[in-house]
């Protein structure tokens, strides 16, 4: 995808001081957050762990024209805490392999009441970045894609300002409309520091 303006390299700068934590054995994520929140799941999800919408509380999604009614939110330790799965890939930044690793962004759903079983073309699924860029899916994508919510990129957290902390990834190069595509084709669909998933019953 075209490299996109990103925020004020301020922002990148506090964001070091996070020190996001290193991959944790799978488990459970909390049924509320204790740590600042980097993922809030919102739309037509049954389960939740925090209030609706807020304008000031949720002053970047005001920002983007954005509201919901049900909302699920993650933070760092929470997605650890879900299983991890991973795959190497050419980078188009760099033109490098690396090895990208995360829950599945099925996993994260189905934490949030979108079982296994639900009909895959009956929901919709946009993920967003902080400055805007969103990428749409059906469930049956993101099934068939394997697309993930990255935390680490070759083991280690990704920091606010490069690719993270989350960046939606799935490796094109296993799909047969993937395989020819250019580099910078790939990642079209893949918003970096991606910090809110909208899902819409169709």
């Amino acid at each position: 995808m075209q490299k996109r303006q990103f925020l004020s390299t301020s922002i990148g700068a506090a964001a070091a001081a996070l020190g996001l934590p290193a991959l944790a054995k799978p488990g459970k994520p909390n049924a509320t957050t204790t740590q600042p929140v980097l993922l809030t799941v919102t739309g037509a999800i049954s389960k939740t762990n925090r209030p609706a919408f807020e304008a000031t509380q949720d002053i970047l999604m005001s920002k983007q024209k954005l509201s919901f009614d049900k909302g699920f939110c993650f933070d760092f330790a929470s997605l650890l805490n879900l299983p991890a799965a991973s795959f190497q890939a050419t980078l188009e930044y760099d033109g490098k392999p690396h090895t990208l690793s995360g829950p599945r962004l099925t996993d994260i759903l189905q934490h949030c009441g979108i079982g296994n079983n639900a009909d895959g073309e009956r929901y919709s699924v946009t993920t967003r970045a902080i400055d805007g860029y969103a990428a749409n899916f059906t469930l049956s994508k993101l099934r068939k894609w394997e697309v993930l919510i990255a935390t680490h990129l070759d083991g280690k957290p990704m920091a606010l300002g490069g690719l993270g902390p989350l960046w939606t990834v799935y490796d094109a190069t296993r799909q047969p409309e993937g395989a020819s595509m250019s580099l910078s084709q790939r990642f079209a669909l893949c918003p970096w520091a991606t910090y809110h998933i909208d899902v819409q019953a169709l």
